[in-house]
Formats: structure tokens, C-alpha cells, sequence
């Protein structure tokens, strides 16, 4: 996890989200990106992401950023759905660019649509610091057995 707010501290993460958490961490790219999960449980998983360092040349957020943060909250909420000895991995993403942020934070508020036996489908609304939407996103990880080790 990275060193800003973890699930670890939030009251709004279950005892198995922060296991999952400890144990697998949050990912490289998700630290390099700044992305801070504020909340964490099967039916909602928050994170929020600096704007600056994730611009485009022009000064907007980068699309990519948002997928990034979007795939980051729908993957670790498939994880925790998928449950022990399960791994969740992605197989579709889409996003809808509806806002251009400039400056401050997005936050992501990630919520399921389908959480199946071998698939889940989370929705992933971003919005700024003025609660405008900036990006929709669906993601659909496939749930299977955790490989071998």
C-alpha cells in the first residue's frame, strides 16, 4: 500500500480487505500514480488520485490516469469478492470521458454490478474536487483459481 491512507486505517474496510490489502499490496502502478484507497469492502471501494502527475501535455488529467485508477478499484473489489484461494484478473474495460480535471484530486467510487461465481462487473464513477463527473467506467475481471505457487 502506499504511505498516504490505506484501508489499514480507514473503519470503513473490512478485517478481510485488510488481509487481502497486507498481503498483496496495492500494486506499483497504483503507488507511482499517488492513488490512495480510502475505503475498501465488497459493496464499495473508494480511492482518490492527485491530478498533478497525471496530466496530459495541456494540463488535463490523462484518460489513461482515470482507467488506471478505475481498473485499480475494480480489480482489488473483484479480488476481495473472489475470496481466498480465488483471483480476480480483468478482461474488459471501457471508459467515458465526460470532464477534463485541472488540478486537485479525483476520487473514484467503485460499486458491483454482477458479483458472480467466475465474474465480476463493477461500475467506477470519477469525479473532482466539485463532485462533477469526470469519467465512467465498467470493468469485468474473470474469478478463478489462484495459480500455483
Amino acid at each position: 500500500m502506499n504511505a498516504h491512507t490505506t484501508p489499514e486505517t480507514s473503519a470503513d474496510s473490512t478485517p478481510e480487505a485488510r488481509n487481502w490489502v497486507a498481503e498483496n499490496g496495492s500494486g506499483e502502478l497504483a503507488d507511482a500514480m499517488g492513488i490512495e484507497f480510502l475505503e475498501y469492502t465488497i459493496e464499495r471501494t473508494v480511492g482518490r488520485m492527485p491530478v498533478h502527475g497525471n496530466r496530459q501535455t495541456v494540463g488535463y488529467m490523462h484518460g489513461g490516469a482515470y482507467v488506471v485508477l478505475g481498473e485499480s478499484l475494480g480489480s482489488m473489489a473483484a479480488n476481495l469478492h473472489a475470496g481466498p484461494g480465488r483471483l480476480a484478473v480483468g478482461i474488459d474495460i471501457n471508459a467515458t470521458h465526460t470532464r477534463s480535471a485541472t488540478e486537485g484530486y479525483v476520487t473514484g467510487v467503485c460499486t458491483p454490478v454482477h458479483l458472480g461465481r467466475t465474474l465480476a462487473v463493477h461500475e467506477i464513477v470519477v469525479t473532482d474536487e466539485q463532485g462533477r463527473r469526470c469519467c465512467t467506467m465498467r470493468i469485468s475481471n474473470l474469478i478463478k483459481d489462484m495459480p500455483a505457487r
